[in-house]
């Protein structure tokens, strides 16, 4: 059995949809998205509490191997990427893009990918198959993955390296005339703000000051929570003047819907699903035009261009209503709400230019 020959239908069997694994049936029916009454209000807590880990030294064995993993091996035609997802317990589900990750050469096309458990030792995530009688072993070591014809011997089919992502405008400095929400030295600038030991502004935080049209700069880093499925899952939100929700959730290797990170909440789902792993800083940068009004009646909806992790998802897209819970629409400004819902997400560098 050629290593070069078949090095692509491996890959296509042990990399699948995990949109269908994470969240057609979740192992814990994902808490309804409460509304939010207003702006400086918390939302309420999910009806379930799941532990959440903001510090890799706490956040238990399963954590080392979850991840994106990328790169062209000998043999395969085209590059791929790879994203590991902890579903807790040691079970994990891989999810797989030829080209590359998503915003690095994934053509949309199609997504494969297979389940896989930690061993015993817990030195390694592995699973294995047969295909077209042949055995296939797969093994994530945390630094890489190796994929192995067990037929043939020892020598691994290809090898796939371990890779750490970092927004193109993570760390963006504000402009001249920028006003400096939040850059941790107090949350002067927020109703309800509150920081956190390690200096970062927390959930559930509303900005005094009400803004019109802006430019947005927010970087966000979501609890590692494997045991959460779908919206209790590190879930926040970016409220633009208090009534257009861009999402906040932990959907690394979900298909990217309206209700998961970068999408516009019911209202826009985004061009590409560009969520890193937990714990990994993230950034928007939202460009938001507010709508228009003459008479009391709107003319003109809300545009919101959205850049998660420096890739654009949400390209000056018309925004009819506001945000199921968000509140009403009116000619008036509104300020910045950083969502809780009941999730320990953190914040750093957030700043805003008015327009």
């Amino acid at each position: 059995m050629s290593s070069v020959r078949h090095w692509l239908p491996v890959v296509s069997l042990i990399v699948c949809a995990a949109a269908r694994c994470l969240s057609a049936e979740p192992a814990v029916a994902p808490a309804a998205k409460p509304a939010v009454k207003a702006p400086a209000k918390a939302a309420a807590k999910p009806h379930k509490v799941y532990p959440a880990f903001l510090d890799a030294a706490t956040a238990g064995p399963d954590f080392k191997f979850q991840g994106e993993y990328a790169g062209q091996p000998d043999g395969a035609e085209i590059p791929w990427g790879v994203q590991v997802i902890a579903l807790g317990e040691g079970k994990f589900h891989m999810v797989g893009y030829p080209g590359g990750l998503p915003g690095a050469g994934w053509s949309k096309l199609l997504t494969l990918g297979y389940d896989a458990q930690l061993n015993p030792a817990k030195t390694a995530v592995t699973t294995s198959f047969t295909y077209e009688e042949h055995k296939i072993s797969v093994k994530i070591t945390g630094e890489k993955i190796l994929v192995y014809d067990t037929d043939e011997g020892a020598d691994p089919l290809g090898t796939l390296p371990r890779v750490e992502r970092k927004s193109a405008t993570l760390g963006a400095k504000p402009p001249a005339g920028a006003v400096v929400l939040f850059d941790g030295n107090g949350t002067q600038h927020f109703r309800d703000g509150r920081m956190s030991p390690k200096g970062l502004l927390m959930e559930g935080a509303t900005t005094k000051e009400k803004f019109g049209d802006f430019t947005l700069h927010v970087e966000f880093l979501l609890p590692f929570m494997p045991t959460a499925r779908g919206q209790a899952r590190a879930n926040s939100g970016v409220y633009c003047q208090g009534r257009y929700e861009v999402q906040v959730l932990d959907s690394f290797g979900l298909k990217g819907d309206d209700n998961e990170c970068g999408g516009i909440y019911h209202a826009s789902k985004p061009l590409v699903n560009m969520c890193l792993p937990p714990l990994a800083w993230q950034t928007y940068d939202i460009d938001f035009t507010a709508a228009k009004y003459r008479d009391g009646a709107k003319t003109a909806d809300t545009r919101m261009t959205v850049r998660h992790n420096g890739v654009l998802v949400q390209d000056n897209v018309a925004v009819t209503h506001s945000t199921p819970g968000g509140t009403k629409e009116t000619p008036e400004p509104g300020p910045i709400y950083l969502q809780n819902h009941g999730n320990p997400v953190r914040f750093r560098n957030v700043w805003i230019v008015a327009r």
